[in-house]
């Protein structure tokens, strides 16, 4: 590769045709580009429920491709499919996240036999539920509980109640809808002071403890049930708790032990948590707080709100409407992407739904089942700061599957590799030499690496990067390297400084219609090189005459000249685009009207001297007016018996005048009216019509 481009003068990185017209030769050119491998590629599970088969969570796949690996060369975009289809008999988790404040009490009732009834009002969706049981009360300081020893252990007195805690896991995830039953019938209702309760903290426990509530790779969901609002990142400072949630699992025999040292979560604290532990969220609350939640929903994805009657005795039902409703809407999320990456999709929907931008993420009303396609297009616009890959991952919202992306860069070409270290040529030695240029050895400089860096800079060698001693180093437009000029890069690769002295570039040129040369031409040295019909030193003017013909197919109706595709009217009595209206021609018709009326009808005044004073007329007869050429030259004028006579007229030049006229003539009341109207540039006009 080297050889091959050795001593190539021209600038290395252009479009492929510069460099061929340049002197570059075929093998001497490389164009990498980049391609999409799919590295991992199982089909989406295609089964039904009634079946029989017994796949762990883990064989289950839901999106396709799994793996994939993109070259990308800046600036140059690829494009691959993704498939998601809703798997049968998909396993679920279920964690019951409740609220054991005292108001909650017949709730908890209703809530012991949730484990059976919810297995079996959900048998048609899946076989593999698992169900758990955690709480949720209230950080141990003022102002939220009463911290008297006697209010601590029964803060219902004179009832009876539990001891006030913040969040406590019940029991794991379990298939065991009887030992859900028994070990909520275990759980008593306790006391605190004010009305907002310390969910969020359970709600982080509940989604960062992963071993200890046993989350399988599954559908998570979390079910948060309360009557009442919420404590959020800020309020723990009330009680003296000013520490930021660290968002991490603090469980010790079940109970959350550092209540009281880290504040509650903020709201982007618990969205991450959900998002990133691909739980879903459903709110079942009281009616009272139904809007508040709503709000909170429209912040954290894939959540749903359903509103609790008195004593939950709808809450099963609650739960199956929100799972099919947040089931049915796949969203898809990418992780963070690089530096100069960007990705954009679009949906192909059920019923052929389609969608970009924003929409392009997602499809709705999906069922079990149901297969939707996205095309993914990932485009790299620029080069990594380090040389090296990187990892994006491409996940629908609440499922555990994802699609790993490995992004490889094209920054560099394949001759780099071939490069000859100490190569003789780059002066004996000083440098590498690399797709046919030397890069030069450390200290050494040049486009050979001919210099050396104490040589840098001398005025002797400046003196050679200058035009005259009036003029700056390099026009001010790059360096001076060992006595030659080495141009400074633009921002934009098409621009170039170009000469001995960087003197010249491609982008200073003239403009017209805000174009660079028009949009008719090339820069090169600071002055427009136009392309062929094109002229002036913004290639502004059009050679082409097309414009400038009259209707009588002469250029400006030989009464003037065509400049820049515009006629300039010569004859000052003649105007408009073509020259061929003449704004005081009016008297015309009558002056023409006796030699048109002897040469035609044979009458008239001229009869007799009609070949002598009428030479320069050339009459061509057409059967009706209707059929007179349209040009703007129309007459109507009156012939010795009265009557209407129609012509027009075309003045090819002084001696020669064409006339059209019409053999059938017109009574009085069926003639063309000739009416003056304001023209264009304000001259009067005569504008002939026929009335009907």
């Amino acid at each position: 590769m080297s050889d091959q481009t050795q001593g190539f003068e021209h600038s290395r990185c252009d479009y492929k045709d510069s460099l061929k017209k340049a002197g570059c030769t075929k093998l001497g050119i490389e164009n990498p580009r980049g391609n999409v491998t799919i590295d991992e590629d199982k089909p989406v599970t295609n089964r039904k429920i009634d079946r029989g088969q017994n796949l762990r969570p883990d064989d289950i796949t839901q999106i396709q491709p799994q793996k994939l690996t993109l070259n990308l060369r800046s600036g140059e975009s690829q494009k691959f499919t993704l498939k998601f289809k809703r798997a049968e008999d998909y396993p679920i988790d279920l964690y019951f996240l409740m609220d054991l404040s005292n108001s909650m009490q017949s709730n908890l009732e209703n809530v012991k036999n949730l484990g059976t009834e919810l297995a079996k009002a959900m048998q048609h969706i899946t076989t593999k539920l698992q169900i758990g049981f955690g709480s949720f009360l209230e950080k141990l300081v003022m102002p939220f509980i009463l911290t008297t020893p006697k209010y601590l252990k029964n803060p219902c007195f004179p009832n009876d109640c539990s001891v006030p805690f913040s969040y406590r896991h019940v029991l794991n995830l379990t298939d065991n809808g009887t030992l859900f039953a028994q070990e909520v019938s275990k759980q008593k209702t306790s006391g605190n002071l004010d009305s907002p309760e310390a969910g969020f903290d359970a709600i982080m426990q509940a989604a960062v403890c992963t071993e200890v509530i046993g989350w399988r790779n599954a559908t998570r969901l979390l079910v948060f049930s309360t009557d009442a609002g919420f404590h959020f990142a800020g309020d723990g400072k009330l009680g003296g708790v000013v520490h930021p949630n660290d968002g991490k699992c603090h469980l010790e025999n079940n109970m959350y032990t550092k209540s009281n040292y880290f504040d509650y979560p903020t709201i982007s604290q618990l969205v991450d948590t959900l998002n990133n532990n691909n739980i879903q969220t459903i709110f079942a609350v009281t009616e009272q707080f139904r809007d508040l939640y709503q709000n909170l929903s429209t912040l954290i994805p894939k959540s749903a709100v359903g509103t609790l009657s008195t004593n939950s005795s709808n809450v099963i039902q609650l739960i199956i409407d929100a799972y099919n409703s947040l089931s049915s809407e796949v969203i898809l999320e990418n992780s963070k992407l690089p530096a100069n990456v960007s990705i954009s999709y679009i949906s192909h929907c059920k019923h052929g739904v389609s969608g970009s931008e924003e929409k392009g993420r997602k499809c709705s009303n999906i069922s079990i089942g149901d297969e939707v396609t996205f095309d993914i297009e990932i485009t790299a616009t620029g080069c990594p700061s380090k040389d090296k890959s990187e990892t994006i991952k491409i996940n629908p919202l609440g499922f555990n599957e994802n699609v790993e992306i490995v992004l490889n860069f094209i920054c560099e070409c394949e001759c780099r590799k071939d490069g000859i270290p100490n190569s003789l040529n780059c002066s004996n030695g000083h440098g590498t030499l690399e797709c046919g240029i030397c890069r030069c050895n450390e200290g050494r400089l040049g486009r050979l690496c001919e210099c050396s860096q104490d040589e840098f800079l001398t005025d002797d060698l400046d003196a050679n990067c200058r035009m005259n001693n009036g003029t700056d180093i390099c026009s001010n437009n790059g360096e001076c390297v060992c006595g030659m000029c080495e141009c400074k890069k633009r921002d934009n690769p098409v621009e170039r400084y170009s000469g001995k002295f960087c003197e010249c570039d491609n982008f200073n040129c003239d403009r017209s219609n805000n174009k660079l040369c028009g949009g008719h031409g090339r820069c090169e040295c600071r002055k427009c090189v136009c392309d062929a019909n094109y002229k002036g030193s913004a290639c502004e003017c059009p050679l082409d005459t097309t414009t400038c013909l009259a209707s009588n197919s002469l250029i400006c109706n030989g009464r003037g000249t065509c400049e820049c595709g515009v006629c300039k009217c010569t004859d000052l009595k003649f105007e408009g685009p073509t020259c061929e209206i003449c704004p005081n021609c009016s008297r015309i018709c009558t002056q023409y009207k006796d030699c048109v009326e002897c040469l035609h009808f044979g009458t008239g005044s001229k009869k007799q001297i009609c070949d002598k004073d009428c030479k320069s007329f050339s009459i061509k007869s057409v059967k009706t007016k209707e059929e007179l050429p349209k040009n703007p030259n129309h007459c109507k004028e009156r012939d010795i018996d009265d009557c209407w006579f129609f012509f027009n007229y075309t003045i090819k030049n002084d001696d020669n005048i064409e006339v059209h006229v019409a053999e059938i003539k017109g009574t009085n009341d069926a003639g063309w009216i000739v009416t003056p109207l304001e023209g264009q540039e304000g001259t009067l006009v005569w504008v002939f019509w026929e009335l009907r």
